[in-house]
């Protein structure tokens, strides 16, 4: 049976809880110990994906086709346990379960409530895979007193009282916000934040208190004592220069210690961190810099991308070389504005929805295929590639996507982008029509890809003839067009197993131009970077004369 640590917030943004969750299991596993994260989301949304990326920031998506919150992306980078689908769960995800359990009569004909049956689905959903590691970290969003979250909280509070004692703990993070006039910082929101927990019947174990400013022992005395708690287990938490320092910083503060010692787990194993020593010793001494233009249409807000600007860092991590990624909105590149490409080292079009901004990455795409500037498209950005390659080397000047024309609602394109309405999924064959629900109607997970043998895409991956990456796309590109675009030069260099669905693109006569239909970027880890991404940095290094 799991130990299960809940983690809630007060007064802090959810990087905040979604970073000391991932950096803590991060501890344990250094420790020896196997655990599984898990974020239970208050909000009322059933299908992440059908939310804005300017809103909601970068949709993750699980091996098993779930699409999640991005604090899932941060779990899997610091333990590399990767996620399922029932690692997340919303309101919404929540009352469909109850409301379809009621029209089947699961219920027999009683009157649905929140307690117990609200409370009883998210009990259950706490309790999958309880045998199957040591610690469960479930992260609770939102803050301590905001009305969409207080059936979570009472589910915990049943949770934690129908188990045995000591089998669970509560981790709450905290701001102590520092006040220039008076160079003090204040403890009242803490303790406030505590108060309101302590009112639903839960108390924390630890505390964790981010600052900007150094913790004066008497302050960390006086939470200990005005929030129930013992002294060593008030865990400060500092501006760091980089998210990956979060376990080693944790670490020195006590964070692991101190969930330890509430679970009276003493002695416990010493932890190994070399492997996060050696992350941060890739970081701090890194050999040059190279000079990346991230091409999309919600550059506004840099969590859109989450997963490429990570990605991105463990990329010049393997190559131990600092990337410095300027996001481009897209439409600035429209008419003559590729210019603004000058002196960048690589381009990295990534996915995206929607007409708006693609004209500025086709010419995105043009540049880098004409000035031999190595090229990433992902998704979209592969797409955008091959209505380049049609539109001006194989004489299809109205080349375009079906995505485009759904959305202006008339025919003005030569559809070598088509909307997917069947492919195979495992042992199943998949179909979707045009007019299905938004939500969770993709291609989702992860799908094999059959590479040719001494292709760049091959190479990238160590000479592997078969690969496996998580896709979120409804629309795809149209093999049928395949032989005019290949004369043309473009080369089809990785297929789905059936052979129908395009998956991987290349320039066998640039140096580095490879576009795939996948998002390997949800894959890498700092130990672990995604082979394309070290590649496309050890290609940028090599424009920029680093090598």
């Amino acid at each position: 049976m799991a130990r299960y640590i809940f983690i809630t917030g007060g007064v802090v943004s959810s990087l905040g809880k979604g970073l000391a969750s991932a950096a803590l299991g991060a501890l344990l596993q250094a420790r020896g110990f196997t655990v599984r994260l898990r974020k239970l989301d208050p909000y009322l949304n059933v299908d992440p994906g059908t939310m804005s990326p300017f809103e909601h920031g970068e949709v993750f998506v699980t091996d098993d086709g779930a699409e999640t919150d991005l604090d899932l992306g941060h779990y899997e980078r610091f333990t590399g346990v990767s996620a399922r689908r029932t690692d997340s769960v919303s309101s919404g995800r929540i009352y469909s379960n109850v409301l379809e359990r009621e029209r089947r009569g699961e219920y027999l004909g009683k009157t649905i409530q929140v307690i117990p049956h609200v409370t009883n689905e998210i009990k259950d959903f706490l309790s999958v895979g309880d045998d199957e590691v040591d610690f469960m970290l479930c992260e609770i969003g939102g803050t301590v007193g905001d009305i969409e979250g207080l059936p979570f909280f009472e589910a915990i509070r049943q949770f934690i009282h129908e188990r045995p004692r000591g089998q669970c703990i509560l981790m709450h993070l905290t701001l102590l916000p520092y006040l220039a006039a008076s160079g003090e910082l204040k403890t009242k929101p803490t303790q406030h934040s505590v108060k309101e927990l302590q009112s639903i019947g839960l108390a924390p174990d630890v505390l964790v208190c981010r600052s900007e400013h150094p913790i004066p022992e008497k302050e960390r005395a006086k939470i200990a004592l005005f929030c129930n708690v013992r002294p060593d287990a008030v865990i400060p938490a500092y501006d760091l220069k980089t998210i990956y320092e979060a376990p080693l910083a944790y670490h020195r503060a006590g964070l692991d210690r101190a969930v330890l010692d509430a679970f009276a787990i003493s002695p416990a194993p010493r932890p190994d961190l070399s492997k996060w020593e050696d992350v941060m010793d890739r970081l701090e001494n890194a050999e040059g810099q190279v000079n990346i233009a991230v091409v999309g249409k919600y550059t506004q807000l840099e969590d859109a991308y989450k997963s490429i600007a990570e990605a991105l860092t463990h990329g010049g991590m393997a190559n131990r070389v600092r990337v410095k990624a300027d996001w481009v909105d897209s439409e600035k590149l429209e008419g003559e504005g590729a210019h603004l490409l000058d002196g960048y080292h690589g381009i990295i079009v990534p996915g995206g929805f929607g007409e708006r901004g693609t004209e500025g990455m086709l010419a995105a795409a043009r540049y880098a295929r004409e000035k031999k500037v190595p090229y990433l498209g992902i998704c979209l950005g592969m797409q955008m590639a091959v209505i380049e390659a049609a539109r001006n080397l194989a004489g299809m000047p109205d080349a375009g996507s079906e995505e485009f024309d759904h959305e202006a609602g008339k025919t003005r394109f030569t559809p070598v982008v088509y909307h997917l309405k069947e492919w195979v999924q495992g042992n199943y064959t998949v179909q979707r029509k045009v007019t299905d629900d938004k939500g969770g109607t993709m291609r989702l997970g992860a799908y094999t890809a059959i590479l040719t043998p001494n292709s760049k895409i091959s190479e990238v991956y160590g000479g592997a003839t078969e690969i496996e990456d998580r896709h979120r796309h409804r629309y795809e590109v149209d093999a049928t067009y395949r032989e005019a675009l290949e004369q043309a030069g473009l080369c089809f260099s990785g297929m789905s197993p059936d052979g129908k669905l395009p998956e991987v693109i290349e320039y066998p006569d640039h140096p580095w131009f490879i576009g795939v239909q996948s998002h390997p970027e949800l894959k890498s880890k700092p130990f672990e970077p995604a082979p394309l991404f070290a590649g496309f940095v050890r290609a940028a290094m090599e424009e920029g004369r680093l090598v």
